[in-house]
């Protein structure tokens, strides 16, 4: 079989390790070219990684890949998502925040022909919580729960000008479902929205998202409530040096989704 031509929107902390481990070697798969905000810096980074694969536009970007990993910042979406989708190409992303916020994108996918995949990022269970949504759920909790480090920078901390320096107990900085979170948060709870999907909707899905200087993983407690099963899952995922509020787990589901595309034996739904 052909190899599958792959193309990486975005070069930073997720992009960069998708890139090498696209370099280092996945069977049936080859990185093509790149898409970035920073060209220069985009460059640089491949030059780094020993890769002579060009730094095009999104457009361009959809030409030439099969296959597009949207690794870039929730307000590049759009412009990443929509040339790859127009053109029938797999969307590859851990976005789940950024599909709530466009939902057309999925119409887009069906009447083009293209697919969208969305990695589990930081999340696990996405498995057994879309099994239970073939029949009944009652109910879904996620109680989120971040180092303040991991929060300083999201866009309703900095909007509402939220202080977490020096934080000696929990604070709780949202209560709601998980599409108001993906809406305040978008680049933060990825994992709510995911959730959301999977299971009974972003509308019924319940968050809570709490500051917690006694935390030093970005910690998820997940309660999902079906006539099934009941499922207690709790993840602990350790964040990048590069960007705190990025799990390094976040990069390897991307890999792991990769790696699906192109073997012959596929672990999961």
């Amino acid at each position: 079989m052909k190899d599958l031509q792959v193309g990486i929107a975005g070069l930073g902390t997720i992009g960069n390790k998708v890139a090498s481990a696209l370099l280092t070697g996945i069977p049936g798969l080859k990185l093509v070219a790149v898409s970035s905000g920073n060209v220069k810096k985009a460059s640089a980074s491949l030059a780094a990684l020993g890769s002579d694969a060009p730094v095009v536009d999104p457009r361009e970007l959809a030409e030439m890949a099969d296959v597009v990993v949207e690794c870039a910042p929730t307000t590049a979406f759009t412009a990443i998502a929509g040339p790859a989708l127009e053109r029938g190409r797999t969307l590859l992303t851990v976005s789940g925040a950024a599909i709530l916020q466009h939902p057309e994108v999925v119409e887009l996918a069906r009447r083009r022909g293209g697919r969208i995949i969305l990695a589990t990022g930081a999340l696990l269970g996405l498995d057994a919580v879309r099994a239970a949504a073939e029949s009944t759920i009652h109910s879904v909790t996620m109680v989120t729960r971040k180092p303040p480090r991991s929060l300083v920078k999201a866009k309703y901390i900095v909007e509402n000008s939220i202080c977490l320096d020096d934080l000696e107990e929990p604070l709780l900085v949202f209560k709601g479902s998980a599409r108001e979170g993906a809406e305040k948060f978008p680049s933060n709870v990825n994992v709510a929205a995911a959730l959301g999907l999977a299971g009974i909707g972003a509308d019924l899905t319940q968050l809570e998202i709490w500051a917690d200087p006694t935390r030093t993983r970005n910690t998820h407690f997940i309660t999902v409530d079906a006539d099934s099963a009941r499922l207690e899952l709790k993840i602990e995922n350790v964040p990048t040096e590069e960007n705190p509020g990025t799990g390094r787990i976040t990069a390897l589901s991307v890999i792991a989704a990769l790696r699906s595309l192109g073997s012959p034996l596929r672990v999961g739904t």
